[in-house]
């Protein structure tokens, strides 16, 4: 069995969190003269640093307890926060299989960890031979597993996923910010197997609301406290919380969405194929495609003077862009303007 409290860095067990005041009162009903806020408004208040309203909601659409959850203010601040309590700077390693989500280098970078990049292969799949010698390594502590990754759009095997949280002594971050749009199973289900994985998910995707900036991390609770232990008091403010609470009322409507999301892919996935341009389109599990053209450059600059925007992700994959699936409307609109390229 893994013990947790010995993969967290020392002095992260040691510290003292930050005690807010409303750490010491839990209540709602009250006068408040605790906090030093202005007694005037509706927005005086300092929000709940610990989002119980919204975590109970989420944990009953889950089916995840709410003691296993943590909201970070975006997938970002929880990326982040895994390398500041499992990674001493300058010494430690982590590891992650490229292409994938950039914040994981950038975090990595910010926190002085050295981040070991294994080249996915021509499928875009974890190549197994290569990263089995990596595991033993004694200052590895972290990987992150982007499925459905982004910018290639597909899953990964799950066999190969199940081997790298089984085999590996440190912790494991599954990134399923696209799982919402995908019909294969989340790893939520592993979490009571696995006390070393941490799952994030995203109220920026299949939920609409990328504005208003909620990450998921589901964990073991000995995980979830040292996240707590040294997140800012109030991470996530009041109206952001009210925001999610409010699409959560509405998951029906969420749901219908991603549906017609997953229909709209397909439909431009058909158009796509009968476009010369257009070499090659990648299996995908997401709420976008990873196509690859002739000349990215020139695709990516013309339809950006028609005022459509796409990514160029030429950089990190040779030759491809990367589409996300938009309204049919827009959809309609991308299809003909890449037909007057062709």
């Amino acid at each position: 069995m893994i013990n947790i409290n010995s993969l967290v860095r020392e002095n992260v067990r040691n510290l003292s969190p930050y005690s807010c005041a409303r750490d010491e009162f839990k209540g709602k009903a009250g006068i408040f003269m605790d906090a030093n806020e202005n007694p005037y408004g509706t927005l005086n208040r300092y929000p709940d640093p610990y989002q119980s309203e919204l975590k109970d909601a989420i944990s009953e659409l889950k089916g995840i307890a709410a003691e296993k959850i943590f909201l970070g203010n975006g997938s970002d601040e929880v990326i982040d926060l895994c390398y500041r309590i499992f990674c001493n700077p300058g010494s430690d390693k982590a590891l992650t299989f490229t292409p994938t989500y950039g914040m994981y280098e950038v975090s990595a970078s910010v926190n002085d960890i050295n981040l070991i990049r294994v080249p996915l292969n021509e499928d875009f799949h974890i190549d197994m031979v290569k990263v089995r010698p990596l595991l033993d390594d004694s200052n590895l502590k972290l990987i992150f597993i982007c499925s459905p990754n982004n910018p290639t759009g597909n899953c990964f095997n799950n066999n190969d996923i199940t081997e790298i949280i089984e085999t590996f002594k440190g912790i494991v971050v599954i990134d399923e910010a696209y799982a919402d749009f995908s019909e294969k199973t989340s790893f939520l289900g592993s979490l009571e197997k696995y006390p070393n994985l941490i799952i994030m998910q995203t109220f920026s995707k299949a939920f609409a609301l990328a504005a208003i900036r909620i990450g998921m991390a589901f964990a073991n609770p000995e995980i979830i406290r040292f996240f707590n232990k040294i997140k800012p008091p109030y991470n996530i403010s009041t109206i952001n919380q009210r925001s999610a609470l409010k699409k959560l009322g509405k998951i029906n409507q969420v749901r219908a969405q991603v549906k017609r999301i997953r229909q709209e892919k397909t439909r431009v996935t058909a158009a796509f194929k009968k476009l010369s341009l257009i070499e090659k389109i990648f299996p995908s599990d997401s709420n976008f495609l990873l196509v690859k053209v002739k000349d990215a450059g020139l695709v990516y600059n013309k339809l950006t003077d028609m005022g459509i925007i796409i990514r160029n992700r030429n950089s990190v994959a040779p030759g491809c862009l990367r589409i996300t699936i938009g309204t049919r409307n827009e959809n309609n609109k991308l299809i003909k303007a890449l037909n007057t390229i062709n």
